[in-house]
């Protein structure tokens, strides 16, 4: 049945008081020099369960399958831009020391997360999810680190001509793709059931995923995106960048797998088809980023319920998860820096900047949410992780900075820098 009259009314006042705080919060998070999601989440915390639901029944949110729908579009959209920004040239240059501090990054948090959802009180469990894929779960939810959080907070503070923070979106983009892969097995294992049979099938598409992108997804991309490019206008572009990614994340859906892996695999593609020029792109990452991501954020917090907090056991598992997330990716990162010859300081800076979770940690936290893997107990302990990480990072990244020394690479490199920008501000 079409949506009757006010319901569509009910909708629209709930999707624009969502949008409007999320955008006016997040606003003003940045003028705390604290990162936009933070106050995008809060929206949802002071509309939700936490806050006013408790106190008004007028203020629930009653259309939340509604809200999801639009917020799932975002999110698709959001991880393709990720992918987008993938640059798979400064991966190669900064191959070796990147690789040792993205896998000391990964294994190190993904082993005491995992460790740690087999020892949290089993008060914590949904009712049919197996241990092994709570715990593989949480393991996931300590290990990723968050591109758009690090890229952020990197320009803001001007260290992304400096190694360091080279090193950090290198390493970064590796643990997102990781992280995508690893969550689309859990999630296969928990929606199929810990079945050898399903996951090894699961595991036979994920290998198939990627020889199938390279061999018949790129240059279906890459001549779909040149067709679209001919016109003067950047709408074509921006519509098949759209349904090329709608489509990809279809399908990995339809196999099993986590729909953002797909939308993640085709925004690399699409970065690397040659035809994925910032002027075309542009109206699309406006919209994502400054409509369709806050607005995700949004309902992400009305699912957040801190008064579960009150409970002794739900408070302990929150602190420890934490911990286990914090010390983790500190040590891990730090450990891939010193096996590289990094100094002690840049090792720590590096340790800070993959620390924050922010943006992928909430989307994990939404996928788990969405196929029963956790409660909202859960859920609200995982978006504490993503808020308290996103905020350490900064403040650590700047007292350590302070201690490396500026080479003359990073000088050059400044230069450089410099030099594209300027040119661009004049046109």
């Amino acid at each position: 049945m079409p949506l009757g009259a006010h319901e569509l009314l009910v909708f629209m006042l709930q999707l624009g008081l969502l949008l409007g705080l999320a955008v006016l919060l997040g606003r003003l998070a940045v003028r705390l020099r604290m990162p936009a999601i933070v106050g995008e989440l809060t929206v949802g915390v002071l509309l939700g369960p936490s806050l006013l639901n408790h106190l008004a029944s007028a203020l629930k949110f009653s259309q939340l399958h509604l809200l999801d729908a639009v917020g799932q579009v975002g999110v698709l959209l959001l991880v393709a831009i990720t992918g987008v920004q993938l640059d798979f040239g400064m991966v190669r240059r900064r191959g070796a020391t990147a690789v040792k501090v993205s896998v000391s990054g990964l294994v190190v948090p993904l082993g005491l997360g995992v460790a740690a959802g087999f020892l949290l009180p089993a008060s914590l469990l949904v009712e049919g999810t197996s241990v092994t894929v709570f715990a593989l779960f949480l393991g996931v939810a300590t290990c990723v680190s968050a591109i758009p959080v690090i890229a952020k907070t990197l320009t803001d503070m001007k260290l992304l001509h400096r190694d360091v923070g080279q090193l950090c979106l290198t390493a970064g983009m590796v643990d997102d793709a990781f992280g995508w892969f690893m969550l689309s097995v859990v999630s296969a294992m928990a929606t199929t059931g810990v079945r050898t049979g399903q996951i090894v099938l699961s595991l036979v598409y994920l290998a198939a995923l990627v020889p199938f992108a390279l061999w018949v997804g790129r240059p279906l991309v890459r001549w779909t995106m040149r067709a679209a490019t001919r016109s003067d206008e950047p709408g074509p572009a921006v519509a098949a960048a759209v349904v090329l990614v709608l489509l990809a994340a279809a399908g990995t859906h339809a196999l099993g797998l986590e729909a953002i892996l797909g939308a993640f695999v085709c925004g690399a593609l699409i970065g690397r088809s040659g035809h994925a020029d910032a002027a075309w792109l542009a109206p699309l990452r406006t919209i994502v980023l400054s409509v369709l991501a806050p607005l995700f954020f949004a309902t992400a917090g009305l699912r957040m319920d801190l008064t579960l907090l009150a409970r002794p056991d739900v408070l302990a598992a929150a602190g420890v998860v934490l911990g286990v997330a914090i010390v983790g990716k500190f040590l891990g990162a730090y450990l891939g820096a010193l096996l590289s010859r990094l100094s002690a300081w840049e090792a720590f800076a590096l340790g800070a900047g993959m620390n924050a979770r922010g943006v992928i940690e909430v989307i994990v936290a939404m996928v788990g949410l969405r196929i029963g893997i956790i409660d909202t107990a859960m859920y609200t302990i995982v978006i504490v992780v993503a808020i308290v990480t996103s905020l350490m990072a900064p403040p650590i990244l700047r007292v350590a900075m302070r201690r490396v020394e500026l080479t003359a690479e990073e000088r050059l490199r400044r230069a450089e820098h410099e030099q594209l920008v300027e040119p661009g501000r004049r046109g």
